[in-house]
C-alpha cells in the first residue's frame, strides 16, 4: 500500500509578487491554468496504492487546497486526511506525524510517499516507473530518496553523492554522503564526475522503517509527534479527517530538516536516480523557462508587446505589459505591484518581501483577491476612512456570523440573492438592492441560491483592518 504525502508549506518568496505569505507558490497557477499543487496532486493520484493521500499544511490554507484538490467540487479520487499546522516545523515533525497517521490507519509496513506540493515534473512516466521501483525497494526496510540526473551545474541545490550498485538489482544505488549546496567550480566538478545527483527532497519508505530511524537518530522530533498525536486524538469533537496539530505542543517541535534528522545519519539510505523533468520552480528565472519562446528569446504570459527587447519574460493578469529595448529582464505585473528584475539577480526577489515586512506593508502578505473559505474579496478601491470590495460567494456558503466595532457596511448586490441577518432582522436581498449595516451590528451574508452571489461592499469608519472582526459563529471553525 503506496500512501502519498504533500507536503504543502513555504512562503515561495522569491516568486513574489504573485507568491505571497496569504496565496504562496503551490497556489501559484502556470501558464496551463493549473496550480503547482494540483499537478503534484495529480501525480500522487496517479501512483496511490491505497486509495489515500495525506496533506501536511498550514491551518490557514485548508480550505483553498480542498478546492485545489477538487474536494468541494467531489471531484477528487483519492480519499484525503489533512494533517493542519499552526506554524511551520521544517519537513521532520510533519514526516513523523504523517508517518505515524499512516500506521495507525493502513499499519506499519505502508509506504509513504512523500511529495513537495510546489514541484514541476514534466516527465510523468519516468516518474512513476522511478517511484515503483522506489516501493519496492522501500518494502525491504530501505530509506529512498530521489536523485535528479543533473542537466547543469547548479549552485542552488543540495547534492547526493551515490555508490554501489543496490545487489537486488534495477537503478537504485547506495548513498554515499549528501552534499550542502556547492559553490560553482564544486558543482562543476560534480557534473562532470557522474557520481552526483540532485537532492530533490522527495523521499519512499515504509511508515515503520522511518519512525524506527527517527526513534534512534531524532528521538525528540519523534516524542513531539506522539504527544501531538495524543492531544488531537483527545478531541471527541474533532473530524478524523482534519486533524489540528495543538499550537503549544507543535511549538516544541525542533525545527529540522528530514535530511539533517535522519536521511544523513542513518545508513540504510538508498537514492534512485531520476531524469524526469524535475524542477523545484524555485525563481522566476525557472518559471521564464516554461513558456516557449518567440525568435529573440523573449516569453511571456498574459498580453505583452516586445519592441526591439531580448530575453525579456514578462507575466501580467490584466494589464498590457509592453517592453521596449530590454535584455535578459523579468516584469511580473499583479494588480497591486509590480517586479522588475535582472534576470541574473532573480534568487535576490527575496529580499524584497523581507523588506516589505519590515515596513509592514500589507504587500508580502496579501493579493489585492483574496481566498476565503466562503469564495473570494477584492479591494477595488480605499482610501482615508472609505474601502470598496468586491465580494462574490460560493452557491451554498455564508460568512461568520460577525460584528465590526469601528466600521460600517453598505452591501449592493451585483447578481444573485442573499440571505442577510441584519441586528434582529434577517432578509433577502436580490440583484440592485442593498442594506446598511451599522458597526456594531451583528450580520451574516449567506448565499442560498445555485449560482455565484456577486456583491459590492462599502466601508466607511475610523479604522478598516480586516482584524476588525468579532465572530460569534462561523461554519468554518473560525469563531
Amino acid at each position: 500500500m503506496l500512501i502519498p504525502v504533500i507536503l504543502s508549506g513555504g512562503a515561495g518568496t522569491r516568486l513574489w509578487p504573485v507568491s505571497r505569505e496569504s496565496h504562496p507558490k503551490p497556489f501559484m497557477k502556470l501558464a496551463d491554468g493549473e496550480s503547482l499543487l494540483q499537478k503534484t496532486y495529480a501525480r500522487a493520484a496517479r501512483v496511490a496504492g491505497g486509495g489515500s493521500i495525506v496533506t501536511v499544511t498550514n491551518r490557514d490554507y485548508y480550505f483553498l487546497t480542498r478546492d485545489e484538490f477538487g474536494i468541494s467540487s467531489g471531484c477528487s479520487p483519492l480519499t484525503p486526511t489533512f494533517l493542519l499546522e499552526p506554524q511551520g516545523r521544517n519537513t521532520a515533525p510533519a514526516i513523523a506525524l504523517a508517518a505515524l497517521v499512516v500506521a495507525e490507519r493502513h499499519g506499519p509496513q505502508a509506504r509513504l510517499l512523500v511529495l513537495a506540493a510546489d514541484h514541476l515534473i514534466s516527465d510523468t512516466a519516468a516518474f512513476e516507473a522511478a517511484v515503483a521501483e522506489a516501493s519496492r525497494v522501500a518494502e525491504d526496510g530501505l530509506l529512498v530518496t530521489f536523485g535528479i540526473v543533473p542537466t547543469g551545474p547548479e549552485t542552488g541545490y543540495g547534492y547526493i553523492e551515490t555508490g554501489a550498485p543496490l545487489a537486488v538489482g534495477g537503478t537504485a544505488r547506495q548513498v554515499s554522503r549528501f552534499v550542502e549546496k556547492p559553490d560553482l567550480e564544486r558543482a562543476r566538478q560534480f557534473v562532470a564526475d557522474g557520481r552526483h545527483l540532485w537532492n530533490s527532497g522527495m523521499f519512499c519508505f515504509r511508515a515503520d522503517s522511518i519512525l524506527d530511524a527517527l526513534g534512534r537518530h531524532a528521538p525528540d522530533v519523534l516524542a513531539n509527534a506522539r504527544d501531538c498525536l495524543a492531544a488531537m486524538q483527545a478531541n471527541p469533537g474533532r473530524d478524523p479527517d482534519m486533524l489540528e496539530i495543538p499550537a503549544s505542543g507543535f511549538a516544541a517541535a525542533p525545527n529540522i530538516s528530514i535530511d539533517y534528522a535522519v536521511m544523513e545519519k542513518s545508513d540504510g539510505v538508498v537514492v534512485i536516480p531520476g531524469d524526469i523533468g524535475w524542477s523545484d520552480i524555485g525563481s522566476w528565472d525557472a518559471v521564464r523557462s516554461l513558456s516557449e519562446p518567440d525568435t529573440d528569446n523573449n516569453r511571456s504570459v498574459g498580453n505583452a508587446i516586445f519592441v526591439g527587447s531580448r530575453n525579456t519574460y514578462a507575466r501580467s493578469q490584466d494589464r498590457v505589459v509592453a517592453a521596449v529595448g530590454t535584455d535578459n529582464l523579468l516584469i511580473i505585473d499583479t494588480p497591486d505591484a509590480l517586479l522588475v528584475a535582472d534576470a541574473a539577480h532573480a534568487q535576490e526577489v527575496k529580499q524584497v518581501v523581507a523588506r516589505l515586512k519590515d515596513q509592514g506593508h500589507e504587500a508580502y502578505k496579501l493579493h489585492r483577491t483574496v481566498a476565503r473559505p466562503w469564495g473570494t474579496y477584492t479591494i477595488l478601491g480605499e482610501g482615508e476612512r472609505y474601502k470598496i470590495k468586491r465580494i462574490e460567494v460560493k452557491p451554498g456558503a455564508s460568512l461568520s456570523l460577525q460584528m465590526h466595532h469601528h466600521r460600517s457596511e453598505h452591501w449592493i448586490v451585483v447578481t444573485g440573492m442573499a440571505k442577510v441577518v441584519n441586528g434582529e432582522r434577517e432578509m433577502f436581498v436580490s440583484t440592485n438592492e442593498s442594506t446598511y449595516i451599522p458597526a456594531g451590528h451583528r450580520h451574516r451574508l449567506e448565499n442560498p441560491g445555485l449560482l455565484p452571489l456577486v456583491m459590492i461592499e462599502v466601508q466607511s469608519g475610523e479604522y478598516l483592518g480586516e482584524d476588525d472582526i468579532v465572530r460569534f459563529q462561523d461554519v468554518y471553525g473560525r469563531a
